[in-house]
């Protein structure tokens, strides 16, 4: 996907993370792919987030605590990016596959 604005991006990722089966989710990265939100739909309330970059962390959230929690990490991990990649994945084992560098 083309790069997206960062405060847009999040209003999108909720809008899919709802139409999503589970195992499927969402990966979100910076311009680079070296820093990013992995999102995975664990059943249809509940949600695995994991943080990589800055700091390594995993959380389980409620589709209604995404929104927060995703502007606080977003906050942290792209604190000067505007701009980022949204991905949708098939399955959990998507997770980490190399993307073209730049």
């Amino acid at each position: 996907m083309a790069l997206i604005n960062i405060q847009s991006a999040i209003k999108q990722v909720r809008q899919i993370v709802r139409k999503l089966d589970p195992p499927q989710g969402v990966e979100i990265l910076t311009y680079k792919r070296n820093r990013g939100i992995t999102i995975i739909k664990i059943d249809d309330d509940t949600l695995s987030v994991m943080e990589r970059g800055y700091e390594e962390n995993t959380f389980q959230v409620g589709m209604g605590g995404l929104a927060k929690l995703l502007k606080s990490i977003a906050k942290r991990e792209f604190p000067r990016s505007r701009k980022v990649r949204v991905y949708q994945l098939d399955s959990p084992y998507c997770i980490g596959i190399k993307r073209k560098q730049i």
